[in-house]
């Protein structure tokens, strides 16, 4: 169902900007698998998969410290975090794919705009495997741009990554729409002025009521339906 808190124009969108993990695509499980094995590594005791996923949506370093329960020690953060990444990077996609309709609902923002709109990711993930990932499961062809979580000096929710974009694409705050599945992405599109949209599909829901989006979906294609 489509719920809007605040109403804006559909038709005066000329970018979104989308989160990628837990908007886009279903990675819970290659992340569960990697923190475990990361943890493992170090001699501790795997974590449930719920927990893990709770901890996913503020970049790879956090993640790591969160599931290392924030040790004092930044020598055991640093090793934890050059495992995790290592054993990502080769199983980044054994079980990660894209939910359903999202690509159609990708294809729709793409073709049937009366105005030029572009499309972009900003993700809190590594750039490299964000961009791997994009491109390996057919999404490369409807973004401009896809940034990650070290593109930047700052994360999500610092709108510098969100600002860029807008630079880049010589959009307007208020052209704008961020997608995302949690109170990162609305914040982060907050801090830069633009609209906002989430998904309740995705890892995070449940954060939303922290920041409640502009608008709400629960499935790719009401998002499609929104520009129709």
């Amino acid at each position: 169902m489509i719920k809007f808190q605040r109403q804006f124009d559909p038709s005066q969108i000329k970018l979104l900007i989308f989160d990628l993990d837990g908007t886009l695509i279903d990675s819970r499980l290659d992340l569960i698998h990697s923190v475990n094995a990361m943890l493992r590594h170090l001699g501790r005791t795997d974590l449930p998969g719920d927990v893990i996923a709770s901890y996913v949506g503020d970049g790879a370093p956090t993640l790591i410290r969160r599931a290392l329960g924030d040790p004092r020690d930044e020598s055991v953060i640093k090793a934890g975090l050059e495992h995790f990444l290592t054993y990502y990077r080769a199983h980044k996609l054994d079980h990660t794919h894209v939910y359903g309709g999202v690509k159609e609902m990708l294809t729709v923002l793409h073709n049937s705009n009366s105005i030029h709109r572009q499309m972009a990711v900003l993700s809190n993930k590594p750039v490299i495997p964000s961009r791997a990932i994009v491109e390996a499961l057919g999404l490369a062809g409807f973004f401009t741009h896809i940034y990650g979580g070290n593109s930047f000096s700052t994360k999500k929710p610092d709108p510098k990554g969100a600002q860029t974009i807008l630079k880049e694409t010589r959009t307007r705050p208020e052209e704008t729409l961020m997608v995302g599945d949690s109170s990162v992405d609305v914040i982060t599109g907050r801090n830069a002025g633009l609209w906002t949209c989430g998904v309740t599909y995705g890892f995070a829901p449940h954060t939303l009521c922290e920041a409640p989006p502009d608008v709400t979906v629960d499935k790719p294609r009401e998002l499609a339906e929104l520009f129709l």
